[in-house]
């Protein structure tokens, strides 16, 4: 993988740039639509690269290594054959899902052992062996396996919890250096900074994830409930340590607002299930700002869903028909929202990146932040 840093803004620390994978090139700052189980929840691949114009997507380890399960995946190619998308995907090491499974997981220095929330069937995750699963999984760019710690989280527990990430990461190094890619394309590792919202401990997490050296690197322990002011300052912490030469990426982030907000401060990369899974109850987000499609003020309104957006289904169908899908849990008002939303985060970070390039993009982001956070 290789970054090429293209243009910083000078009244920020947002950047524009390329990311070369072997699957294809990536430009950022960009939002990486979800695909947990190999699939976008309700959006065809087709619409997802034609329509929404995803540039990559993200997997989860955690659950492609339940179902369909890794042998699967090897005997199909893969999952970009399985999938059958040839753009760049992501995965994350699970570690973010281990961390949800409070009641059914522990934690030790080996690794996690925690039980399928499928069958409650038990199985272990260390660090290796999630390196051999994005192995066989095949993404082009994997994560290390971390811990994720909770917010509010104790000083000592998190400071310990940290630690034990960093001596994760040099046994995910150590494995993934030792072994070789499955499908005939090169994968990349990044390693991810942890601490909570200790700044001395965001300090040297970023310090230590930055001496591995590797070829990006994340930011994880954000957007689990900590207010928005903590997250912007952790995250600016800690690009002001990470290297500008590598793409920045910071897991599960977020609003419109909060993607506009961290791009100023120097990320490149984001991903967060907010676009597919409020689409789903109805809530669409516009460049005017946000529609809750169930409400009755649009029972009788026919004009387009969006007369200013991106997507075919924008122009294609009122905001009446989709109203009506979405209150008698029609699944295709479910896809008409998603590939909306989706397309919607698309437009915004191409846009942010435009802006960065022309050099205006905080006054264009300031004005931006005012409409997308305004319910209509």
């Amino acid at each position: 993988m290789k970054f090429i840093l293209e243009k910083t803004n000078p009244e920020t620390k947002a950047r524009a740039g390329t990311i070369k994978t072997d699957h294809g090139e990536i430009k950022t700052p960009i939002f990486m639509p979800v695909g947990t189980a190999a699939t976008v929840k309700a959006v065809h691949q087709r619409e997802v690269e034609e329509d929404i114009k995803a540039q990559i997507i993200l997997g989860n380890t955690y659950h492609l290594y339940l179902r369909p399960n890794t042998d699967t995946l090897n005997k199909a190619g893969g999952l970009h054959k399985f999938m059958n998308w040839e753009k760049p995907i992501l995965t994350d090491s699970g570690g973010f899902q281990v961390y949800s499974l409070s009641g059914t997981r522990k934690i030790k220095e080996e690794g996690v052992k925690f039980q399928s929330h499928i069958d409650g069937s038990y199985h272990m995750f260390s660090p290796e062996k999630v390196m051999d699963i994005q192995r066989e999984i095949g993404a082009d760019i994997i994560m290390a396996f971390d811990e994720c710690t909770p917010y509010p989280c104790d000083y000592n527990y998190a400071k310990n919890s940290m630690h034990m990430t960093h001596r994760w990461l040099k046994r995910c190094c150590d494995r993934f250096d030792n072994t070789d890619s499955l499908y005939g394309y090169n994968q990349t590792l990044f390693p991810i900074v942890q601490g909570s919202t200790y700044k001395d401990l965001r300090v040297e997490s970023a310090e230590t994830i930055a001496s591995f050296e590797r070829d990006g690197n994340a930011i994880g322990g954000l957007s689990v409930g900590e207010p928005a002011e903590e997250m912007y300052a952790m995250t600016d912490l800690v690009c002001s340590i990470l290297p500008e030469n590598k793409p920045r990426y910071l897991m599960g982030v977020g609003t419109p607002e909060n993607i506009l907000e961290n791009i100023a401060l120097g990320i490149d990369m984001f991903d967060c299930v907010m676009p597919t899974r409020n689409a789903r109850n109805g809530m669409l987000f516009t460049r005017e700002g946000i529609i809750n499609i169930k409400n009755k003020k649009w029972e009788q309104d026919f004009s387009p869903l969006d007369p200013h957006g991106t997507s075919y289904v924008d122009q294609f169908y009122s905001k009446s028909y989709v109203r009506h899908l979405i209150q008698s849990k029609e699944i295709l008002g479910k896809q008409i929202c998603s590939i909306h939303n989706l397309a919607f985060y698309l437009w915004l970070v191409t846009e942010a990146r435009k802006h960065i390039i022309e050099g205006d993009f905080y006054n264009w982001k300031n004005q931006m932040v005012k409409k997308v956070t305004n319910r209509l």
